[in-house]
């Protein structure tokens, strides 16, 4: 996470735990491996130690939003809060999955998955996206635990990614 610049650019500390994801399309998330959009645009299963009595959040989000070597602005693909033990699928969703989709041009993008231990069920004042675009960007994972007072990440995990054919494709599905 260090090498990539995921700290500090993303979180203040590596996560004690790495999480365990992998997605549909037989691939999973190694600590910066690259994958393509192809292979992630389905919804992964995620997973880490959790204490079954508390909850969770989870942040996958794209430091990297316009390119990686301009000042970064957080896009975040998917939040889901309260999120009971490790079930993420009974877990509250805020945003609705959406997988990598780097613009032709901006090179390699971070993607980042965070997990938060929460102090209790919380109740969140975000809005509620589905797969909308809206009011996904200018998100940081940082300021966003901040706020809920969710301390540092106890889990986390990355893939690196860049333009492929699917990307355009995901555009139109998105009305983007």
């Amino acid at each position: 996470m260090e090498k990539h610049r995921v700290v500090p650019d993303v979180v203040e500390v590596v996560p004690d735990q790495i999480l365990e994801i992998k997605y549909p399309s037989g691939v999973s998330v190694n600590l910066g491996n690259e994958l393509t959009p192809t292979q992630v645009k389905d919804v992964p299963s995620v997973s880490w130690k959790a204490d079954p009595n508390a909850y969770y959040t989870l942040i996958f989000t794209d430091p990297d939003n316009r390119h990686r070597d301009v000042p970064y602005q957080e896009w975040h693909h998917w939040l889901v809060v309260n999120i009971p033990g490790n079930s993420v699928a009974k877990g509250e969703v805020l945003s609705a999955y959406i997988g990598s989709g780097p613009p032709q041009g901006t090179g390699v993008h971070r993607y980042v998955f965070l997990v938060y231990k929460q102090p209790g069920k919380l109740k969140f004042d975000e809005p509620v996206l589905g797969r909308s675009v809206e009011k996904r960007g200018n998100f940081f994972a940082t300021k966003f635990a901040n706020k809920y007072k969710l301390g540092q990440p106890v889990a986390g995990n990355f893939y690196l990614a860049q333009f492929d054919s699917y990307v355009p494709q995901l555009y139109k599905e998105l009305g983007a």
